[in-house]
């Protein structure tokens, strides 16, 4: 069956980081394009950022520029969030979500990133 199993979230100081990953399974992961997105207490969901298929084009929330970064691998079936100099703001649970078109879409469980001091 599909699964996505995000890992990597946890308790933060504001300018750390964190690496998450989303490991997939159950249907080609490189067929889709692959996104993380984030939700917040009393906010709507949020896009984050994704990647296309082949890696090659990458787009981001005007919030996370120059801050985080999205890769994947499509050998191991991972994709990746690199989250530099978090903020307060940054405090959400983190999703990933794999797209096929219009045709399909998969989503994680999440992963909680708590930035505090």
């Amino acid at each position: 069956q599909v699964q996505l199993v995000e890992s990597g979230g946890g308790l933060v100081q504001p300018g750390g980081s964190l690496r998450l990953s989303c490991a997939a399974s159950g249907f080609t992961f490189s067929s889709y394009s692959m996104s993380w997105y984030r939700q917040a207490p009393g906010k709507e969901r949020e896009l984050v950022a994704t990647i296309i298929r082949t890696g090659g084009s990458t787009t981001y929330a005007d919030s996370v520029k120059g801050r985080f970064t999205i890769s994947r691998d499509n050998a191991k079936n991972t994709v990746y969030l690199q989250m530099n100099n978090l903020k307060l703001e940054d405090t959400a649970v983190y999703y990933c979500k794999a797209s096929w078109a219009t045709i399909a879409a998969y989503w994680g469980q999440g992963t909680q990133v708590t930035v505090s001091s």
